[in-house]
């Protein structure tokens, strides 16, 4: 009964708009005071949940992306993507997806690059001739590459749940987040060519180099988070903070469209979306901990092994389920609440731990573009000044090639487990 009253507050509060967060502090809050469990149980758990220091890189990485986006990152990312790709037909579609795989790799947050690279690049993409949905679609669909090229908060928030160096974790995405933007490439440059969208003519080696030297102390700051990492310097939280500093200097000092005194509002804004997210965390793991008292995580897991222990159903399943709870659950909570006992289902079937976490992970990145609860999705549509459906029917073919490479990834482990193994012994 109690944990019947703890779905039904949940779901409710979904249904009914509430933030996901405030959703999962009232329905654990019910179910404890339904159960007769002291209220401070839930503080207590709160706290643990938070209590981990990796999580501590995550309002760096944050302070970080947000520094190099008031310092003139953004439009030097897409110039240089743009040199790159923008002379193919649907060139500024190509450039989108390719800038997003840039921006990605420095803010390692999906909605940050939908805002950053969508204020620029949709009202561009309108003015060149492209439709408004196809500019927002092709913007949202791009965004979800982020959190899977390193850096990655959802990738931090993995490692500080299972134990899995991020390291490992960081490196397990690049390959699966590059195929996925490649992927995307050939998606929207196959809608172009169908629907005549236009190009720009070819402008040089000239400009290719120039483009590229105004990029590459930007470009440079994934290289500095990777190798902190791997060569065992800097821990993910240290390599934040000196990512924040490399980040400041660049947009104050080489840049300089970076203003001292907008400095502090930056940092302000950076700890409001942190603190968001850690109370996300808070919220969930308080949760997390209640399904974990009732065994639900065990019942899964037992229903899923007496239903088949084939490991290629077993895969199909879990997919089927984060894709679906991905459509209605913020990326984070649904990650505390899933990820743990999941982990223990494909253990015992024998799947790689590195290989399962890169999988999810990108399965519940598309749950952002999916609706009704697509964030980078509402973003696209409000820059682009369009309702959600027309923006939904324009995403569906980005969805369906992102749900191959989806696939590609859950049944060929090494396209995850291939770079972890080779540069992390």
């Amino acid at each position: 009964m109690d944990v019947a009253v703890l779905f039904a507050v949940f779901i409710g509060g979904l249904v009914v708009g509430i933030p996901v967060a405030i959703t999962l502090g009232v329905s654990s809050l019910a179910y404890l005071l339904l159960a007769g469990i002291p209220p401070v149980v839930m503080p207590q758990k709160m706290y643990a949940g938070m209590d981990v220091f990796v999580l501590l890189s995550i309002p760096g990485f944050i302070l970080a992306g947000n520094l190099m986006n008031r310092g003139g990152i953004t439009q030097r990312i897409i110039r240089f993507a743009n040199s790159l790709v923008g002379w193919i037909r649907g060139g500024l579609g190509l450039t989108n997806i390719a800038a997003s795989m840039l921006f990605g790799g420095i803010t390692g947050t999906a909605v940050a690059d939908a805002a950053s690279i969508g204020g620029v690049m949709i009202p561009g993409m309108k003015k060149a001739g492209y439709p408004a949905d196809f500019s927002a679609a092709v913007t949202a669909a791009s965004s979800t590459v982020g959190p899977i090229i390193p850096p990655s908060v959802p990738m931090i928030i993995v490692g500080a749940l299972s134990g899995i160096s991020v390291g490992q974790m960081f490196l397990a995405g690049a390959v699966p987040g590059i195929l996925m933007g490649l992927a995307m490439m050939v998606t929207a440059y196959v809608i172009s060519v169908r629907k005549g969208f236009p190009r720009q003519p070819w402008q040089g080696g000239g400009e290719v180099a120039r483009a590229f030297g105004g990029a590459v102390w930007a470009l440079a700051m994934t290289f500095l988070i990777i190798y902190g990492l791997l060569s065992g310097l800097a821990t993910p939280t240290e390599t934040a903070v000196v990512a924040s500093v490399y980040a400041f200097f660049v947009g104050a000092f080489v840049y300089r469209e970076l203003p001292i005194r907008k400095v502090p509002g930056i940092v302000v804004d950076s700890a409001v979306s942190a603190a968001g997210i850690l109370a996300l965390v808070g919220f969930a793991n308080v949760f997390g901990w209640i399904l974990v008292s009732e065994r639900i995580p065990q019942a899964i897991a037992d229903g899923v092994l007496s239903l088949t222990d084939n490991r290629i159903l077993v895969i199909l399943l879990i997919n089927l389920l984060l894709l679906f709870v991905g459509m209605f659950m913020e990326t984070i909570a649904a990650l505390i609440i899933l990820f743990v006992p999941l982990l223990s289902l494909a253990q015992a079937v024998g799947i790689d731990p590195v290989h399962f976490a890169t999988f999810a992970v990108l399965n519940l990145m598309i749950g952002l573009t999916t609706p009704p609860v697509g964030v980078c999705l509402f973003v696209c549509a409000g820059i682009a000044r369009l309702p959600l459906a027309p923006v939904v029917r324009a995403i569906l073919p980005f969805l369906l090639t992102n749900i191959l490479v989806l696939l590609a990834v859950s049944y060929v482990p090494p396209l995850a487990t291939w770079l972890p193994s080779v540069l992390i012994e």
